[in-house]
């Protein structure tokens, strides 16, 4: 099992724009996918597969705004997705730990997510620190984890 960065293995790039589109996309959000997987940067977007053999079997991005209310806030953890035969094997810390890992890096003390899930992230060290509020009216939890 192993895990590609877009940025690091451009190759990819239409097969993380497919896969991650299939798990989160909708007929009005194939273009946003699609410009920000192609236009993978230092110090992001960057998007992340996870593969077992060759199955892909999970992704996630990192991120400069989750569609959030709180700018003031970067980077952002994206798109965890796991394969649901694959679930309960903490393969989403594999990701996690990536991504905080490439956000350290970068020079970042924090990394956050927005969800409404509760009960999940809080397992992989994240803490609750408000809502924020998307563009077509929903809120989401804010998340944070220090990574430092």
């Amino acid at each position: 099992m192993y895990i590609k960065s877009v940025l690091e293995n451009p190759e990819i790039t239409q097969i993380a724009l497919e896969y991650i589109y299939s798990k989160w996309g909708n007929e009005n959000t194939y273009n946003v996918y699609k410009d920000s997987i192609y236009h993978c940067a230092t110090p992001f977007p960057n998007w992340y597969l996870l593969v077992d053999d060759d199955r892909t079997i999970g992704c996630a991005g990192l991120i400069s705004n989750d569609f959030i209310s709180r700018g003031d806030l970067y980077p952002w953890l994206c798109a965890l997705y796991i394969e649901e035969d694959y679930r309960g094997n903490a393969l989403s810390n594999l990701l996690i730990e990536r991504i905080k890992r490439d956000a350290m890096k970068l020079g970042f003390n924090s990394l956050y997510l927005c969800t409404e899930i509760t009960g999940f992230y809080e397992n992989y060290g994240f803490k609750y620190i408000g809502d924020g509020y998307h563009p077509w009216g929903s809120s989401s939890r804010i998340y944070e984890i220090s990574l430092t």
